[in-house]
């Protein structure tokens, strides 16, 4: 497999430089993982297993935290998992199309669709609890620099997080084009505090060695398996890294992790460890800590303003994964709003958007303090590196084609990695971690519903399909042709529309010219321009027209349309109709889904965003022609 983004450019930006993307990469991808300094070691030595703050304690902590960054984000998914790329793209629903379409993973398929829709299903559970506990954990910086703040946290917090949702709808572009360069400032302040704190205590360098990890084990065995829990948020976003690949190419990814995100983390980790060294008392909150106290308030207002970072850049991210989701058939066609006339990516979705708001608010006022939501804070994220380790493996498999022990290797190395942090939050399912679930099993069930109904109703109405061609012959000649051109939207790409069978049936006329055109999304993100359209003269002034698209990429139907060619000539939009079918779905007792499913289904059917709007259809040339359909 080769990384297809060329000189590290990815598809939204392939004219940047590579130290551009970098920059920008630093901003979007490593905000999630570059906040978590400010709870990741709190949390291992003041959280819901306190450990005692001392030497063995600290070395050990910053030891596995120091072989957790290397192995999961460094080893996995830089050096392997990022050269999985869907012509440049990535995430759990490219890996799942990139797997699905290659021969000799059929046997597969069904599994991994499973794993797949499950990791978009928990990214969910992520995205709302990124900025609850990012934004809240920088807030609580103030009770650091005076207790008098305490009672102001929480109400501030929830203002800074309701402006972050307010301003989706105007487009994040103009504030995107900041998130590097302040990121890249916040980067170097973590460094610097580092540094300041292990000038005192330069033998925590000593980290690096994984001894100290072990040792950790040796002496307290059910401790250490517990601290993994809160060890393993010193990782989380870490998804985003491949997630985001293709905005910025795996290459200014790769540089901006290990030349500046890395060595800063790594820094200030040591810093708060130092820092514990002389005064254990720190742990109840290291990282502002670290800073004089002249400092605080600043250093406060800076990571106030990274997690603001760090939670748009999962907001985005639930975006893109939902507009995937629809393109690939398991969520009804949504409103998506495009707020960037320059950038494909920039998109907003109400829906997601106003629903995410609505859990994290909730969030916040329910578990309180970061602290509290630390234990709800892992099992989304090391549940989708599981995830993520079995995909990797049936790619190295059956795709790659590795030799069979090399991809066992790696692959039972990293399903261990991930497994023993996966089992360690689950111990923490009873404080919080229940929340995440919850959410990933809601988003699980309204995926898969969506997909098995479409799949079962599409089977209904091919069990009554008409053969196209028995259908031209019959009434081809018998029915009166008025001037102009019918488009009829089909979902498959056999038989005769409904539409078209009930406009014969009721107005028993026929336009000169009649398109059955389907729209079909392939498994990858974005296809050439040239060759999506394929056409078939079906004799008698009809024609079948196949659209093809990327899975990552809108349809605008009419400016498709008016670039086919080999239909009987241009396409004018003044005398071009479009006719739809609309389904009306009756839940009965066929074999198929559980009666509940069924109506939620129809539901989602019911408020569905209709053709017209998700295809950019002009509304006065739009007809649409309803039917009902059991299940």
């Amino acid at each position: 497999m080769t990384d297809q983004t060329g000189d590290g450019a990815g598809h939204g930006r392939p004219q940047d430089k590579l130290p551009v993307l970098a920059l920008g990469a630093l901003g979007v991808v490593f905000g999630d993982i570059g906040t978590s300094p400010l709870y990741a070691l709190k949390e291992s030595f003041v959280g819901h297993h306190p450990l005692a703050v001392d030497p063995a304690h600290i070395y050990g902590v910053l030891s596995l935290i120091f072989w957790t960054m290397t192995l999961i984000v460094t080893v996995k998914y830089v050096f392997i998992v990022m050269r999985a790329d869907n012509h440049g793209e990535g995430g759990s629903m490219a890996l799942l199309a990139l797997i699905s379409r290659r021969p000799g993973t059929s046997r597969w398929t069904p599994w991994i669709a499973i794993l797949g829709v499950l990791a978009s299903a928990l990214f969910y559970g992520d995205a709302i609890i990124t900025p609850a506990i990012s934004v809240l954990s920088a807030v609580e910086g103030l009770e650091v620099v005076n207790d008098g703040f305490a009672p102001f946290v929480l109400p501030i917090a929830i203002v800074i997080l309701i402006g972050l949702f307010l301003i989706q709808k105007h487009g994040t572009a103009r504030v995107g084009a900041m998130f590097g360069p302040v990121m890249a400032v916040y980067f170097l302040v973590l460094a610097a505090l580092g540094l300041g704190n292990i000038a005192r205590h330069p033998e925590i360098i000593g980290i690096v060695n994984p001894v100290w990890g072990l040792r950790f084990f040796l002496l307290d065995p059910k401790l250490a398996f517990l601290a993994l829990g809160s060890v393993v948020l010193a990782v989380t976003g870490a998804e985003a890294l491949y997630a985001d690949m293709g905005h910025f190419g795996r290459k200014a990814i790769s540089i901006a992790w290990l030349y500046a995100a890395l060595p800063c983390l790594l820094l200030n980790y040591m810093g708060q460890g130092a820092l514990l060294l002389d005064q254990p008392q720190a742990a109840e909150n290291p990282f502002f800590l670290l800073a004089p106290q002249w400092a605080r308030l600043p250093l406060v207002m800076l990571a106030t303003v990274a997690t603001i970072i760090a939670s748009q850049a999962v907001i985005s991210g639930a975006f893109s994964v939902t507009q995937q989701a629809v393109q690939l058939g398991f969520l009804p066609r949504l409103k998506i709003a495009h707020t960037s006339a320059a950038a494909a990516g920039q998109i907003y979705v109400p829906l997601v958007n106003w629903a995410l708001l609505l859990f994290v608010v909730l969030l916040v006022l329910g578990f309180q303090s970061s602290s509290n939501l630390a234990a709800a804070y892992g099992i989304a994220v090391t549940g989708t590196m599981v995830i993520t380790a079995c995909m990797l493996g049936v790619l190295t498999f059956s795709v790659w084609r590795w030799p069979p022990l090399v991809a066992g290797g790696v692959t039972g190395l990293f399903l261990a990695v991930d497994g023993v942090y996966f089992l360690s939050n689950a111990t923490k399912i009873p404080d919080g971690g229940w929340f995440p679930l919850l959410v990933a099993a809601l988003v699980f069930v309204v995926l898969t519903t969506w997909s098995t109904g479409r799949r079962i109703m599409n089977f209904y109405l091919m069990d009554g399909a008409m053969d196209v061609g028995l259908f031209i012959q019959s009434v081809a000649k018998s029915l009166k042709r008025v001037p102009g051109t019918a488009i009829f939207l089909n979902s498959r790409i056999e038989g005769v529309p409904p539409a078209l069978l009930h406009n014969v049936k009721h107005n028993k006329i026929l336009h000169e010219r009649i398109i059955i055109l389907t729209v079909k999304t392939e498994a990858v993100p974005h296809l050439p321009l040239h060759g999506r359209a394929e056409v078939d003269d079906l004799g008698s002034g009809f024609y079948r027209v196949v659209l093809r698209h990327g899975f990552m990429e809108e349809v605008d139907l009419p400016a498709a349309m008016k670039a086919v060619s080999g239909c009987g000539g241009p396409i004018n939009i003044s005398d071009t109709s479009y006719f739809l079918s609309r389904q009306t779905l009756i839940p009965s007792e066929k074999p198929g889904m559980a009666i509940w499913r069924e109506k939620l289904f129809a539901w989602m059917m019911r408020n569905a965003v209709t053709p017209m709007d998700f295809f950019k259809l002009p509304t006065n040339r739009v007809v649409e022609l309803g039917s009902q359909v059991e299940i």
